[in-house]
């Protein structure tokens, strides 16, 4: 048992910190092997490989060391699983990036020579993330560390590949998909951010071929006029009619095209007149495949102007923009502008609005994938939390569109088809070059084929293509290719919790869902739990970019990672978005503070030449520990119903009040010596520290380095004795409500008192006669038995209970839950100076009373001021004259 001048006067969080997680590494128990004991399985959302810790990482890995440390305690075999995500699009701009500040473009280099550059780059800035998790207390199993990229995971994602399109689900097509002009590369549907912008609606005349007539069209993208093919009217708008089957002219590139008429345009919409440009819009691409027009694509890849276009030839399409406006303005044809609100998909990486772009690509198939990931969500095999986000799934899955996973990078898993000739079927999916070149010997019957010819895809994969594998590949990444699970996935698959945000639910989440069942046959988790965004005071999303983002490392070098992990904890809401204050993680610091403060004293109390052994044992007799053992056994359940139902702030919130309030302010009080200066009686310390083992265990989960310095110091300790593989509390049954009501009641009475003393402006220390009368007989034997409690925190002269008392004169009173308690004021104050104080406030209130009548008798107010005005004055009325009355009782009782 550590001594008083062992125990710092101040905790040190830095110190502390390295120390137990350097112990508990050391004594791995972050590692998990299969066992004969229940898994409790989390994989982490894989940051970014060069990522570094930001406040959304921090909640989230927060939760998750919650989550597995408290299952830890509870006796299950808890393996946390860390890693990190290749970042296709990510991770390649930034090498770009890095090359161009060095004068190299990426066309200058083969795809060898920059993948070279990639993994540089990886090996210089990668891990960093996991190494900062460390500094938050995170227990990940280090040992399982993985990377999507690695050797086993690579050829897991290739697996996969051939795999599905083997069953027919893999596909390559022209397609119009969602084109990133930065990245220079296809988008999923999910990686398209749809923004609210101001933009400009051109009205543009198309004349009519051998007619002096003309149709107007709205666009806001005037720059693709060029590749208009056609234009489109309702069959039923009367207004344009005769024009179905006339020939329009395209401006500026006077192209003939005709007027076609489909149900698909609104005659409400814009003029009712569209313009058709199959290459550069999804919707008109499809009108152009049922209408057979001719396809026009006038952009190139990084969003220039395209040859095609005939004008603006390798401008930026933008810029472009700005000048088809003028140049028709100059021809007559821009008949006007307006200004209008409308969405625009932007790119979820680089932040540049999207192009619908026809191309070339590999997709799957989504539709029967998804339709076992939806069941399994919407009948609660899988749970979220909250439920709400049941909603937005089911929509997503019952509109889901084939997914593109091709990606136009080289820095990612390469796409495993081969070519061998120029058909548009002549390739091969395999996983080497000589697999390759075998199967296109076979397919294209040229037994005489040439090596030369043969050439892989220099596309890769989406990287959610790798990331969907993620609960299944980190244990067996042979699985797919063996479809039998090795010892390692049949223990931890399924795993048990998912900690992320809403706003991966598509990207990830049903991903992974619809892998879990398109390859075991099995959900990948039980439960996924959905935290809110990070935002600050403004309601703004946390970010490097608007400068609103503390540091997670400088908070936790401020406040102790104890304290920024409850502070993050205190306002997280499963579900809804955080209110980041720093003022909370100050507020956890404080309450780091207390804890070593509570525990100091205790230490203090220890005898030099005694030895100490804590103990849970009560005195039955003693209403001050059966009521901390009550609420002890209370509060253990109702966190239990907590973390069920994953309100882990609200658990927070519980522990936290068990210790500051209940322990720290009223048991360690009442624990205390009758006799000022002498130490407490050694078995009140020994429950003391009883009761505060048990504490530290329901709050390590949430503040593990503390209270893992406090267990060891209460206590010498073998290595499997250490707090974060100790045994969580058991929730027993007896809980003392009765001494919980009793004791509940003591604490009201003497909190008036305390607000007596307070009001009152006495003395500390000042001797008080109290009179209390309970409401029945029954409770004042109760409260007569608990006296020493009141003798013990309060300045007691005279104690009585009476239910038959009556108010003394000249005494101070107040009403707690049915019973009175009255405290004589003779002697304590100077009564003359009362009622000089007294009469003081009767003369103001009787003067601002006066003006309120005033106001109310003045006929004009009444009637023209806002109703809710006249009810306020009247209020302030009601409020003085019961006021007035009190202080006129209380002054003919200090005057009797």
């Amino acid at each position: 048992m550590s001594k008083d001048q062992d125990i710092p006067k101040q905790y040190n969080p830095a110190e502390t910190e390295e120390k137990w997680y350097t112990y508990w590494e050391e004594n791995g128990y972050f590692h998990s092997e299969p066992d004969e004991r229940e898994s409790f399985t989390v994989v982490i959302p894989p940051p970014n490989v060069t990522g570094v810790l930001h406040m959304g990482h921090m909640l989230n890995n927060t939760i998750q060391d919650v989550l597995v440390r408290r299952a830890r305690m509870l006796g299950k075999n808890a393996c946390w699983v860390p890693g990190t995500d290749h970042a296709s699009i990510a991770t390649e701009a930034k090498v770009v990036q890095k090359l161009r500040k060095e004068g190299i473009k990426k066309s200058d280099l083969s795809r060898d020579e920059f993948l070279k550059h990639a993994w540089n780059w990886t090996d210089e800035h990668g891990g960093i993330i996991l190494e900062q998790l460390k500094k938050l207390g995170a227990s990940c199993d280090w040992q399982r560390t993985r990377f999507t990229l690695e050797d086993e995971l690579y050829e897991t994602v290739i697996d996969c590949f051939i795999e599905l399109y083997n069953r027919g689900l893999i596909y390559r097509g022209l397609r119009m998909v969602n084109w990133d002009p930065a990245a220079q590369t296809a988008l999923s549907d999910e990686e398209v951010i749809h923004k609210e912008v101001q933009s400009k609606f051109y009205h543009v005349r198309y004349p009519i071929k051998d007619s002096d007539e003309y149709v107007t069209i709205a666009t806001t993208r005037p720059e693709t006029i060029l590749a208009d093919t056609a234009v489109c009217v309702n069959p039923d708008d009367e207004r344009y009619k005769h024009l179905v089957g006339k020939t329009a002219i395209i401006p500026m590139v006077n192209r003939e095209v005709p007027i076609i008429a489909d149900e698909y345009v609104d005659p409400e919409f814009g003029t009712g007149c569209l313009k058709i440009t199959p290459a550069h819009d999804p919707n008109d691409y499809e009108l152009g495949v049922k209408h057979g027009l001719e396809v026009i694509d006038i952009l190139n890849a990084d969003g220039t102007m395209a040859k095609e276009a005939k004008f603006y030839v390798g401008e930026d399409r933008f810029k472009a923009r700005k000048r088809i406006a003028k140049d028709l303005e100059d021809f007559g044809l821009l008949m006007k502008v307006e200004e209008m609100n409308n969405k625009v998909g932007y790119s979820e990486r680089t932040d540049v609005v999207i192009e619908p772009r026809l191309s070339l690509q590999w997709f799957l198939k989504m539709n029967d994938l998804s339709k076992p990931a939806l069941d399994h969500v919407m009948n609660d095999d899988i749970q979220f939390h909250p439920a709400k986000f049941k909603n937005s799934y089911r929509n997503w899955m019952e509109n889901i569109r084939d997914w593109c996973i091709s990606r136009q990078l080289w820095w990612g898993h390469r796409i495993p088809a081969w070519y061998y000739g120029d058909g548009e079927n002549d390739y091969v999916i395999a996983r080497t070059a000589d697999e390759a070149f075998s199967l296109a010997k076979e397919k294209s019957g040229n037994s005489n084929l040439s090596r030369e010819r043969l050439r892989q895809d220099e596309d890769v994969l989406d990287t959610w293509f790798s990331s969907w594998l993620w609960p299944i590949s980190v244990f067996d990444p042979e699985f797919v290719r063996n479809k039998k699970a090795n010892p390692e996935l049949e223990y931890y698959y399924p795993t048990q919790d998912l900690v992320t945000a809403p706003e991966i639910m598509f990207f990830w989440v049903a991903r992974m869902i619809m892998a879990g069942y398109a390859f075991a046959d099995e959900k990948p988790f039980s439960n996924v739990y959905y935290h809110g965004i990070v935002r600050d005071e403004k309601r703004r999303k946390m970010s490097k970019s608007l400068g609103n983002s503390p540091d997670p490392l400088e908070l936790i070098k401020k406040y102790g990672a104890d304290g920024t992990r409850t502070g993050m904890l205190f306002s997280a809401p499963a579900g809804n978005d955080l209110l980041f204050d720093e003022a909370l993680c100050e507020q956890g610091r404080n309450f780091s503070n207390k804890i070593w403060n509570a525990f100091r004293f205790l230490t203090m109390n220890m005898d030099e030449n005694e030895s100490y052994t804590p103990t849970t044992e009560i005195d039955p007799e003693n209403l001050a520990d059966k009521w901390m053992l009550g609420r002890i056994r209370t509060t253990l359940a109702e966190m239990e119903d907590d973390f069920e139902k994953y309100r882990l702030n609200e658990a927070l919130k519980k522990i936290y009040s068990l210790v500051w309030d209940d322990f720290c302010d009223w048991y360690i009080e009442v624990c205390k010596s009758d006799q000022i200066g002498e130490k407490m009686p050694k078995e009140n310390l020994e429950r003391a520290l009883g009761f505060f083992e048990i504490l530290m265990k329901m709050l390590h989960p949430f503040m593990p380095f503390i209270t893992e310095e406090i267990w060891q110091r209460i206590r010498e300790r073998s290595a499997d004795e250490a707090l974060t593989i100790s045994t969580w509390p058991e929730i027993r049954d007896e809980r003392f409500p009765e001494s919980v009501e009793l004791f509940g009641a003591v604490q009201s009475q003497i909190s008036a008192i305390r607000n007596i003393q307070a009001e009152m402006n006495l003395a500390p220390k000042s001797a008080l006669k109290i009179i209390i009368k309970p409401k029945n007989s029954e409770l004042a034997k109760q409260l007569e038995n608990s006296g020493w409690i009141y003798k013990k925190l309060l300045p007691v002269e005279r104690l009585t209970f009476d239910v038959a008392a009556e108010k003394p004169k000249a005494s101070a009173a107040s009403v707690v839950e049915g019973s009175e308690i009255f405290i004589p004021l003779e002697g304590l104050i100077d009564l003359d100076v009362e009622r000089e104080r007294i009469q003081k406030e009767i003369d103001r209130l009787k003067g601002f009373m006066k003006g309120i009548d005033a106001k109310l008798s003045n006929k004009g107010f009444v009637e023209n001021a806002p109703e809710a005005v006249v009810e306020k004055e009247r209020q302030k009325k009601a409020d003085a004259e019961t006021n007035l009355e009190k202080l006129v009782a209380q002054l003919s009782e200090y005057e009797g």
